[in-house]
C-alpha cells in the first residue's frame, strides 16, 4: 500500500456497531460514515475481490456478514475480520475515506452488477 498522502484525513473513531452490522468511522476533517458491514465486505481491498490486476470481483450472499474483529496494522490501516472467514484486506485510511465518500454511488452499482448476473444479496 502506497503510503498516506500529507493532507489524508485520519480517523479519530472506529465503533462497530454489531446488532446493526455498521462501522461507523468519524476522521479528523469532521467527516462521519455509517459503513454496513456486507459494504465492507464486498468492497474489500483484497486480492480476492479486487482482482490481481484485473477486474472486480462480484462478491454475492454477504447481507448478513459482521465484524468480529478490528485489527490494527501500524499507524496506517485496519485489517477487519469477518464472521464469513474473509480476512485478507487491508483497510487503509484513504481506502476508507474513499469508501465511505462514495458510498451511495457504488452501492448501486454493486446491485446493478449483481442483478446483471443474476446474483443475490442473500446468502
Amino acid at each position: 500500500m502506497a503510503g498516506l498522502q500529507p493532507d489524508s484525513p485520519i480517523p479519530t473513531e472506529l465503533t462497530l456497531h454489531a446488532a446493526s452490522r455498521l462501522l461507523e468511522v468519524a476522521f479528523d476533517d469532521g467527516a462521519r460514515f455509517k459503513l454496513p458491514c456486507e459494504y465492507l465486505r464486498v468492497y474489500s481491498p483484497s486480492a480476492e475481490v479486487r482482482g490481481h490486476g484485473g477486474p472486480m470481483q462480484t462478491v454475492p450472499g454477504k447481507q448478513a456478514v459482521n465484524i468480529t474483529a478490528i485489527e490494527p496494522v501500524g499507524h496506517y490501516a485496519v485489517k477487519l475480520v469477518f464472521d464469513d472467514g474473509h480476512n485478507s484486506g487491508l483497510y487503509g485510511w484513504d481506502t476508507l475515506y474513499e469508501l465511505g465518500r462514495n458510498q451511495a454511488a457504488n452501492w448501486n452499482d454493486y446491485l446493478q452488477r449483481l442483478a446483471a448476473l443474476g446474483l443475490s444479496r442473500d446468502s
